[in-house]
């Protein structure tokens, strides 16, 4: 009691002469319940307001019944039920109803990515197929990424860290990876084996101003497409290094649980081929989990789990799911990310990449799937064994540690793409920054 009593004493006396608090020891349970906080922001009434807009009519009712099949997402923080951020938008994605009345009101929208695959795809196909190489029509970009922490989200004086996404120079379709300049003179830029490809750099904070850090690099992308058939494929030598490692399970998110190796031994069931198997995945993913906005990685235990629990996925979910699946089936998986760099359309983008033994490791992107505006079976299942040119490859793993080691939990614990900054009180959460890309296209 006696010691209660002085704690309170101290708190009075700090508080009348304008000392600072102690400082509450980090924890990540106290992290994780504002990361959710800030997903989780909106209350029933603004879900509802948007819902109108396409279901005037909508109840209590037929909320309810939306929360009970998570095609509405939810959850209760603090004695109070909040919706997660993108829970109208996402309704409409996920509800085959609800996405019917969207449609009927606005009718399709071809996304910008979509529109300049339909002529990229099929373009790669034939350079593919006249020149017999896998890797064809090139695209040379020039990229200044820039990361703008707020004004003030830090003491003055204090040295604000800041790791940067940049281009991989081990990656085959990306090549001529050239650094022209970067915001501070000095910097270091994480060795190849790395696997998340990062340009660092420190700045001390200003009073009264943002700490701006930024990049500027060439690089050219590829476009690749193997023209794949179950012939191609050889049995693999279990025994290589390569096969153990990447069909082996992971600490998180790429976990065997029972009902995942149940989900994979029905998808494989009566087929030995691992090209036709990576193919069931393929469309079984496809046809069962439409693209939806994620939440953050970080607060996510098992993510494959997730998806199959909520039934939809953005591409690192899905992703994350093809390479468990593939796993489960003993075909090597591993994740690859970065940037979609379509014109007018850039964006953070996950994917993978499958190996089958005689041909080696190819692209696939899951989230892509089957395009809408495939007209031959060569289109259709591009994604699986191909990739668009326009790409910015980061990372060929997840959740890997940073160069130079961070001392903080990063705010995306699973991919690196945005950034991440901390300083000496703590990490600095994606609220309390921003992130830019100017994109230059140099062939285009």
């Amino acid at each position: 009691m006696r010691q209660l009593f002085y704690a309170v004493v101290l708190l009075v006396l700090a508080s009348a002469c304008g000392m600072e608090r102690p400082r509450r020891p980090y924890t990540w349970e106290d992290d994780l319940h504002q990361r959710l906080l800030a997903d989780f922001c909106l209350t029933e009434q603004q879900v509802k307001d948007y819902i109108r807009k396409y279901i005037p009519e909508v109840t209590d009712e037929q909320m309810r019944r939306w929360e009970e099949t998570r095609a509405l997402e939810c959850m209760w923080l603090d004695g109070e039920k909040r919706y997660f951020i993108n829970a109208g938008p996402n309704l409409f994605r996920i509800d085959s109803a609800c996405r019917d009345r969207k449609l009927a009101k606005e009718g399709v929208i071809v996304g910008g990515a979509e529109r300049v695959n339909a002529e990229n795809v099929p373009a790669i196909i034939r350079a593919a197929k006249d020149s017999a190489r896998t890797m064809v029509q090139p695209k040379r970009m020039r990229v200044t990424y820039t990361l703008t922490v707020d004004t003030n989200a830090v003491p003055a004086g204090e040295v604000v860290r800041c790791w940067l996404p940049f281009p991989r120079t081990d990656v085959a379709r990306q090549q001529d990876v050239k650094l022209l300049g970067t915001s501070e003179p000095e910097y270091v830029l994480a060795p190849q084996d790395c696997a998340h490809s990062t340009l660092y750099m420190e700045k001390r904070a200003v009073q009264g101003r943002p700490t701006v850090f930024s990049e500027t690099f060439e690089y050219t992308s590829y476009g690749e497409w193997h023209d794949l058939g179950p012939e191609d494929v050889q049995p693999y030598d279990t025994m290589s290094r390569l096969y153990r490692e990447y069909t082996a399970e992971r600490e998180k998110h790429v976990v065997f649980t029972p009902r995942l190796r149940e989900l994979a031994a029905r998808l494989a069931d009566g087929e030995d081929n691992p090209y036709l198997k990576a193919k069931r995945i393929f469309r079984w993913i496809g046809n069962h989990f439409p693209w939806a906005s994620a939440r953050e990685y970080s607060t996510i235990d098992n993510i494959p789990e997730y998806v199959l629990d909520n039934r939809h996925g953005d591409c690192g979910q899905v992703s994350l799911l093809l390479v468990t699946l593939c796993r489960l089936c003993g075909i090597p998986a591993r994740f690859q990310s970065g940037f979609m760099m379509h014109p007018r359309a850039w964006n953070l983008h996950d994917w993978a990449e499958v190996y089958f033994e005689g041909v080696g490791w190819v692209p696939v992107d899951q989230s892509l799937g089957m395009p809408s505006f495939a007209r031959n079976a060569g289109e259709e299942y591009f994604f699986l064994g191909g990739i668009d040119s326009w790409r910015m490859v980061v990372n060929t793993d997840y959740g890997m540690p940073l160069v130079p080691a961070k001392r903080y939990p990063r705010s995306e614990t699973v991919d690196f793409q945005r950034g991440e900054v901390e300083w000496e009180g703590g990490n600095l959460y994606f609220t309390q920054w921003n992130y830019d890309m100017e994109i230059e296209y140099l062939n285009y």
